[in-house]
C-alpha cells in the first residue's frame, strides 16, 4: 500500500500471516460497499464479506444487544412458558403445517442438487424430539441469577454470581431441529444469533415466522432475543463469528468450513464452541464379550451422526474370532434399508469379512481416522491393530479423540485403555450413547472441543446452564473498610 492513508488499489498486497496476498478486484468492489475482509493468519486466506450480508448481520446482532438488555428485566416463569409454549405450536398439526411444507420443499431442492437428506427431512420423530428438547429447557432448574458462593468477612462480605453471559452466536448444518438448540440460551438469560446452512434455510424461515415469533409474543418476550440471519451466503457466518459484540460463538458442523470458523472467533476474541469431525471407534479386547460385542455394532450403525461407529479394530490376538463376530454384526445390519454395509478393510481382516453377506469390502488403504459420511447405506472402517496398547495409540494419533468404546471381558485391560486414551467420551457398548440430553437429561447445545485434548475444567458437553458468567459481588457494611 502506497502511504498510510492511500485508498487500496487493485494489486496492493496485505501480509496475512507469513504470506503476501494481493488485493483483488472482488476485494475492493466489497469494500467500497461498505464490507470487510477477514484475514486469517494460520491458513494467509482473505475472506471476502460483501457489504449486504455485512449489513445485514449486524442488524441481527443489534436486535440481540438490544434483546439481551431487555431479557435482564424478564421473570425465569415467563422464559419457562416460551418454552412450553414453542412446543406446543410445534405439536399444533394447524401451526406445523407451514412449516412440513417448506421442509418438503427443502428436501427436494437438496435431492436434486445431489445433497444427502437424512437429517434435512423433518420426520415425525424429529418432531417429537424438538418439542421434548424444548420442554426440558423448561423443566431445568436454572435461574437466571444463581449465587453460587459466599465469603463472608469483618465488616463485608463476596458473593459469587451465575449471571447471563450475553449474546451468544450459533452455525448450524442444515438441520431444522437446531432451533431447540439455539433458543436454549435464553434459559440463563442471553440471545442468541444463528445462521443455518442453506439446505435448511426456508424451513428455518418457516419455523421463525409460525413457530418460534408467535411463542415470543405470546408470553411477551422480546423480538430480539433469537434472530435468524436470513442469508444462504456463507459470508455471513464469517461476519457472524467476527463481530467483537458476542460472548460465545458455536459452530456445529465439521470439517473445514468449523476450523475455519474458529479461527475467525479466536482472532476476534471471542470464546468458541466448536464441534469437531465426528466418528466413534470401538475396539474389540483379548477377552471377547461375543454377544455385547454383536450388540454394540448392530445398535451403533442405527443412523448417521457425529457418535455412529466409524473406526472398529480387533486384536491380532483374537482377530479371527473378533472378525467372526463382527461379520455376523454387520451381515445383520446389511439387512436393514441400505441393503449392504460398506467395510474398508485390508489383509485377513478382508479376506474373513469378505465371506459375510451384504459386505461390500473396499480393500484400499485408508486413514483410519477419515470419518465416513453415509446416508441410507453404512460405512466405517475395519483395523486389526498388534495388542490393546497400539489400538489405543492408533486412537490417540488417528481418531478425532472423540468417542471410544472397549468391548473386553477384562476389566483391567478396559481400565487401562480408559486411563491411556484422549478420549472425552469412553465406554463399554454401543457408541451412539453420546448424546447431552440422552445421557445427562440435560438439554445440549453441542458436543464441543474434543479434538483439543483434555478440556480445563469442563467436558466434552456443552450443557444449556453452562452458558453463563461468573460475577463477583461485595457487600460492604463497614464503611470505613480499607486495605
Amino acid at each position: 500500500m502506497n502511504g498510510e492513508n492511500a485508498a487500496p488499489r487493485l494489486g496492493d498486497r496485505l501480509l496475512v500471516g507469513d504470506r503476501l496476498v494481493g488485493l483483488s478486484q472482488l476485494m475492493l468492489d466489497a469494500l467500497d460497499d461498505g464490507g470487510k475482509l477477514i484475514a486469517l493468519r494460520t491458513s494467509g486466506a482473505v475472506l471476502v464479506v460483501p457489504g449486504e450480508v455485512r449489513r445485514l448481520v449486524d442488524s441481527a446482532i443489534e436486535e440481540a444487544a438490544t434483546g439481551f438488555m431487555a431479557m435482564q428485566g424478564v421473570p425465569s416463569s415467563r422464559v419457562d412458558e416460551f418454552f412450553t409454549r414453542f412446543a406446543d405450536l410445534i405439536d399444533d398439526d394447524r401451526a406445523f403445517t407451514p412449516v412440513l411444507v417448506a421442509n418438503a420443499r427443502d428436501v427436494e431442492s437438496a435431492r436434486e442438487r445431489g445433497r444427502t437428506t437424512g437429517r434435512l427431512e423433518i420426520t415425525p420423530k424429529m418432531r417429537l424430539d424438538m418439542a421434548a428438547g424444548l420442554r426440558m429447557w423448561a423443566a431445568l432448574e436454572c435461574d437466571r441469577l444463581g449465587l453460587v458462593s459466599s465469603v463472608d468477612h469483618e465488616g463485608w462480605s463476596v458473593e459469587s454470581w451465575r449471571a447471563p453471559l450475553g449474546i451468544v452466536a450459533f452455525v448450524f448444518e442444515g438441520r431444522p431441529n437446531v432451533f431447540a438448540d439455539a433458543t436454549g440460551v435464553l434459559k440463563s438469560g442471553n440471545t442468541v444469533v444463528f445462521r443455518i446452512g442453506s439446505d435448511a434455510l426456508g424451513t428455518a424461515r418457516a419455523i421463525r415466522d409460525h413457530l418460534l415469533v408467535p411463542a415470543l409474543q405470546s408470553v411477551g418476550l422480546p423480538r430480539g432475543a433469537v434472530n435468524l440471519v436470513d442469508s444462504s451466503d456463507h459470508a455471513a457466518g464469517w461476519a457472524l463469528f467476527d463481530d467483537r459484540r458476542l460472548a460465545l460463538a458455536v459452530a456445529r458442523g465439521s470439517g473445514q468450513a468449523v476450523d475455519q470458523l474458529g479461527e475467525i472467533a479466536r482472532q476476534s476474541g471471542t470464546p468458541v464452541s466448536l464441534h469437531g469431525t465426528g466418528g466413534a471407534w470401538l475396539v474389540a479386547g483379548t477377552k471377547l464379550p461375543e454377544a455385547r460385542l454383536h450388540s454394540a455394532i448392530v445398535h451403533s450403525l442405527d443412523r448417521k451422526v457425529c457418535n455412529t461407529l466409524n473406526t472398529l479394530v480387533v486384536l491380532e490376538s483374537n482377530a479371527s474370532a473378533a472378525l467372526t463376530v463382527v461379520g455376523k454384526a454387520l451381515s445383520q445390519v446389511a439387512a436393514g434399508p441400505g441393503g449392504r454395509v460398506v467395510v474398508h478393510a485390508v489383509g485377513d481382516a478382508a479376506r474373513v469379512l469378505g465371506a459375510f453377506g451384504g459386505l461390500e469390502i473396499d480393500t484400499q488403504p485408508v486413514d483410519p481416522g477419515k470419518e465416513w459420511e453415509w446416508d441410507v447405506v453404512p460405512e466405517l472402517t475395519v483395523v486389526v491393530a498388534s495388542s490393546m496398547a497400539d489400538a489405543v495409540a492408533r486412537f490417540n494419533r488417528h481418531s478425532p479423540r472423540f468417542v471410544l468404546s472397549i468391548l473386553s471381558g477384562d476389566d483391567h485391560e478396559t481400565t487401562w485403555a480408559w486411563e491411556n486414551s484422549e478420549s472425552p467420551f469412553f465406554g463399554d457398548g454401543f457408541t451412539r450413547w453420546v448424546d447431552g440430553q440422552f445421557a445427562l437429561q440435560r438439554p445440549e447445545l453441542g458436543l464441543a472441543n474434543w479434538q483439543h485434548g483434555r478440556l480445563f475444567g469442563r467436558g466434552g458437553v456443552l450443557s444449556g446452564d453452562a452458558v453463563h458468567s461468573l460475577r463477583l459481588r461485595v457487600r460492604q457494611a463497614n464503611p470505613d473498610l480499607h486495605r
